[in-house]
C-alpha cells in the first residue's frame, strides 16, 4: 500500500511540474520560477523547446515509477528495477538544485522535489 500511495503522490506532483512546464512552453511569464530565474518573464523559443523536452522526460520518469510500483506497464517491470535508480538520482539532483537556486521564487519547487525524491526512494526500495 505504501508503494501505491507513493507512486500516486509522485505522479500527482509530477503532473503539477508538467503543467508548469507546459505553461512555460506556452509562453506564460513564469520564467523567474525556473532555471535559476535566468529567463524572467516569457521563455525564449529555445527554452520553450527545453520545457517540452522536460515534459517528455518527466512523463518517462513517471512511467518508470508506475511500472516499478506495478500499477501499469507490467512489461516494463524488469527495466524499471534498474531505471528506478535513474529516477531517484534525477529527483535528488532536482531537490538540491531547487534548494540552492538563486531564484527565491523557484525555491517553491524544493518541497515538491523533496517529496518526489522520498517517494521514488520508497518505490525503489520496495
Amino acid at each position: 500500500m505504501l508503494v501505491t500511495v507513493s507512486a500516486q503522490l509522485f505522479t500527482g506532483l509530477t503532473l503539477a511540474v508538467i503543467l508548469f512546464q507546459a505553461c512555460l512552453a506556452a509562453g506564460l511569464p513564469w520564467g523567474a520560477a525556473s532555471m535559476g530565474g535566468k529567463f524572467p518573464g516569457k521563455y525564449p523559443p529555445k527554452m520553450r523547446l527545453a520545457a517540452i523536452l522536460n515534459i517528455l522526460v518527466l512523463t518517462f520518469l513517471t512511467l518508470i515509477i508506475l511500472s516499478r510500483a506495478e500499477i501499469i506497464l507490467p512489461e516494463m517491470v524488469s527495466f524499471s528495477r534498474i531505471a528506478i535508480w535513474v529516477v531517484v538520482v534525477f529527483n535528488l539532483a532536482g531537490t538540491i538544485m531547487n534548494t540552492i537556486t538563486p531564484s527565491k521564487i523557484e525555491r517553491i519547487w524544493a518541497p515538491v522535489a523533496l517529496l518526489q525524491f522520498i517517494t521514488s526512494i520508497i518505490i525503489a526500495l520496495s
